[in-house]
């Protein structure tokens, strides 16, 4: 199993840490691959109800590892971002179970719009986030044009992407890219209680949830509406609903199973 990727599980909660700490886990093919895998690995095992992606070290991810790429004249970019990005944003995305990046420090160029692609994006005071593809004449890739005119709106986008500035996460939570901000030496703990408790949730109901805003991306209103009341008769017939009802009704907190 490769070091690139390490694996955690405390109760429902699968953590998963970027570690190359010397790289700043910036992304070789080994971890691309490997990050893959792990996400696999914590989708088919129904004990995980939670998903943490962060980074060892000091930061969250600096991107491509560029010295992976540096042979300019004969680098496959199909290649690179179909099989190392591409297919590491559709599977967190297709994967329903709610996913946390935590984001610890840097993220930068495909690190930053992979922390994008989570469901809940949760940083350090410290943490920045940088579109730094500009630097270096790219496009910005890992679905950043995708996610990040939808989270802070076009303009903004625009001048993210084509100006490359940093961006403390105070300013990323402003603009819409981070749900909460916390201090760094109380960080861990913090990201740690918001992943126990949603891996204690109606995970069937997140789900499902996310299914919904996946979709709603292509939908008309007239579909989404639709979509809306086909998911919830699906939600309707889970477990978790019933036990959510009956919790209710006896005045209790509700002991979801994920089902």
């Amino acid at each position: 199993m490769s070091e690139t990727i390490l694996r955690n599980t405390i109760g429902g909660v699968r953590i998963l840490s970027l570690n190359r700490p010397e790289k700043y886990n910036s992304f070789n093919r080994e971890m691309a691959l490997s990050l893959q895998a792990a996400l696999d690995e914590a989708e088919a095992d129904e004990a995980i109800r939670c998903i943490v992606l962060t980074g060892s070290g000091k930061g969250f991810c600096a991107g491509q590892d560029l010295s992976e790429a540096s042979d300019v004249h004969n680098l496959d970019f199909r290649k690179l971002v179909e099989e190392h990005y591409n297919a590491t944003i559709l599977r967190m995305r297709r994967i329903e179970k709610p996913i946390i990046a935590a984001v610890n420090g840097v993220a930068a160029g495909a690190g930053a719009n992979i922390a994008l692609a989570a469901d809940i994006v949760l940083a350090s005071r410290s943490a920045t986030f940088i579109q730094a593809f500009s630097k270096i004449s790219l496009v910005p890739d890992s679905g950043g044009t995708y996610f990040l005119p939808r989270l802070v709106g076009i303009q903004r986008a625009l001048a993210l992407t084509i100006m490359g500035d940093k961006i403390t996460a105070d300013e990323a939570m402003q603009m819409g890219m981070v749900y909460r901000v916390y201090d760094d030496e109380h960080f861990p703990q913090s990201w740690q209680s918001v992943a126990s408790g949603l891996a204690e949730g109606a995970t069937r109901g997140f789900g499902l949830t996310k299914r919904a805003i996946n979709q709603s991306y292509n939908n008309t209103l007239s579909q989404q509406l639709d979509l809306e009341k086909e998911l919830q008769v699906e939600a309707g017939k889970s477990a978790d609903f019933a036990e959510g009802v009956q919790a209710f009704l006896e005045k209790r907190k509700p002991v979801f199973s994920g089902k």
